[in-house]
């Protein structure tokens, strides 16, 4: 679903969803969970969400981790959690991976994400933008993916390093030593599922709030960026 958003020059071409923040009271971003549970319960109950509180995943809610239908239930069922579509979701609707203990209402919700959810001022996404075209010309595959300017890959440079904004973009999919806090954008992929942490961000305060991972996958230390916010 695609909205105006007065954020953006002219209309986006990606799959995006715009909502109001006006009566919402703490809003959070939360970093790829990849079916870890455990962390994922332990981060809401620290969050406390009220009823006028909403949290919005970056994506990659599946895979990785061993409870990946479980994460989708509960983001699913709640009012108060949002998610966009991460690579990981695309995989499986592409059938490029698999799940078995997914079933048609799993695969029904993960159609339903969308690329980027936005307000005023923000934008969501699963991997990033990149800083030399506008946001009208970026495709669903564009802002699910990017990570370096010249691909996807971890060799860098990375696009939120050149990103002056705005939207302040909000994304995961880079895994990170720490959180990135930046004035534009805000990098919450702290590898949770590779025995890292799950990092929330609280929009309105500016403040990360994080559980510790568990170590599900190996990870190498090439792949895990360390980076100054700013």
């Amino acid at each position: 679903m695609t909205t105006a958003n007065s954020a953006f020059d002219d209309s986006v071409s990606f799959d995006h969803r715009h909502i109001d923040l006006e009566n919402r009271d703490d809003v959070y971003v939360i970093g790829d969970v990849h079916g870890c549970l455990d962390s994922l319960e332990a981060l809401l109950g620290s969050l406390e969400l009220g009823a006028n509180d909403l949290a919005v995943f970056v994506g990659d809610l599946v895979r990785k981790g061993p409870e990946s239908k479980a994460v989708l239930d509960r983001v699913r069922r709640s009012p108060r959690l949002v998610s966009v579509r991460g690579n990981n979701e695309r995989k499986l609707l592409e059938g490029e991976a698999s799940l078995p203990a997914l079933d048609a209402v799993d695969y029904q919700y993960l159609e339903s994400l969308p690329a980027a959810i936005s307000w005023d001022g923000g934008i969501v996404v699963h991997g990033g933008v990149d800083p030399s075209r506008p946001l009208s010309a970026h495709s669903d595959d564009d802002v699910l993916t990017m990570r370096a300017l010249d691909g996807d890959g971890y060799d860098g440079p990375f696009w939120f390093e050149s990103y002056e904004g705005p939207p302040r973009v909000f994304f995961g999919h880079t895994v990170l030593a720490e959180p990135i806090e930046r004035e534009w954008a805000v990098g919450l992929d702290t590898g949770c599922v590779y025995g890292g942490r799950l990092t929330a961000y609280n929009v309105r305060r500016g403040e990360s709030i994080s559980v510790a991972g568990t170590s599900h996958v190996e990870r190498s230390s090439e792949k895990i960026v360390t980076a100054d916010s700013e």
